[in-house]
């Protein structure tokens, strides 16, 4: 059975359930799960997980974001993007880039945002972005979200508009749209964001990616190079290797002594960190836990 995380590069049109989708056709497999719903208008890396690696994927997002998007200012719609019926069109006098930054600069660090109504995330049970095709329109309790950086790298006019290019780096749960509409509201024009490129989501990167077309080449000629070992998708979590003596009580799920590891990093309570056989064989993403002064690595998700 195939295990491990491939390095997708989505396509615009397509959802992140039609990449999964492909891939299962692709691969015979139906134990794939993707990392992280890139929107369908969006385009870029959107990392699988095949078959045991599945049981991974909720660590991957924790290594954070980063995208390219062009927002157009002075143009509003309801779901903060061009597949959105227009709500106001204010038009937007050309900004110098430094005030462009400079607005940007007050939505960096941890910040509030408003899931928009075409957001996946659940409400009583239900996605919101079906009620929004319903029509319907709830209250949604704001979250706190980290932009590390929100950097403008060029603008330029386009008719009563103004479009804007911009690197942003994030914490998973980010909206950039409603990031963008928040950044143009502030400037007093409003924002739409015209395209989104996912560039990292946490180590798998742009320049790694793999398309679908060249992953099914690939099969078709038994070549299975683009499957990434089950490790590269959590390559931001610290390594603890433990002993031989040990592992099958990791597989079993048992907590281990620091005593029974030959390389411990250092870690703090509640902490999460890969557990390793000497050879760099994964085993599970286990947690540090504490009672009193004694401590040991209790796994959390043991690769079987």
């Amino acid at each position: 059975m195939l295990t491990g995380f491939i390095n997708v590069l989505k396509p615009p049109g397509l959802t992140s359930h039609d990449v999964v989708q492909n891939l299962r056709r692709f691969l015979k497999e139906q134990r794939i799960g993707h990392g992280g719903t890139l929107d369908p208008m969006a385009a870029g890396v959107l990392p699988v997980a095949v078959g045991k690696a599945t049981r991974l994927l909720e660590y991957i997002q924790a290594g954070g974001k980063a995208y390219r998007a062009e927002f157009i200012l002075g143009l509003k719609t309801d779901t903060q993007d061009l597949g959105g019926r227009v709500l106001a069109r204010p038009g937007c006098p050309g900004l110098k880039l430094e005030e462009l930054q400079a607005a940007a600069r007050r939505f960096t660090g941890t910040i509030s945002q408003v899931p928009p109504m075409v957001a996946a995330v659940h409400y009583q049970g239900r996605r919101l972005y079906e009620l929004a095709r319903e029509g319907q329109e709830v209250e949604r309790p704001a979250r706190r979200v980290t932009i590390e950086n929100f950097q403008v790298l060029k603008g330029w006019p386009d008719g009563p508009f103004f479009r804007v290019m911009a690197d942003i780096t994030c914490s998973k749960g980010t909206y950039i749209r409603t990031l963008g509409a928040d950044w143009g509201d502030y400037l007093g024009c409003g924002a739409t964001l015209a395209f989104l490129l996912r560039t990292r989501a946490g180590c798998f990167k742009l320049e790694e990616a793999w398309t679908l077309e060249e992953i099914a080449a690939r099969v078709a000629g038994g070549n299975g190079d683009f499957l990434l070992p089950p490790a590269a998708g959590i390559t931001h979590l610290p390594v603890i290797t433990v002993r031989e003596k040990v592992i099958k009580a990791v597989a079993n799920g048992a907590a281990i002594d620091p005593a029974d590891c030959i390389q411990v990093p250092a870690l703090r309570p509640g902490s999460l960190a890969r557990l390793e056989t000497p050879a760099g064989v994964l085993l599970a993403v286990a947690r540090v836990v504490t009672k009193g002064e004694v401590y040991c690595f209790k796994p959390d998700k043991v690769l079987k």
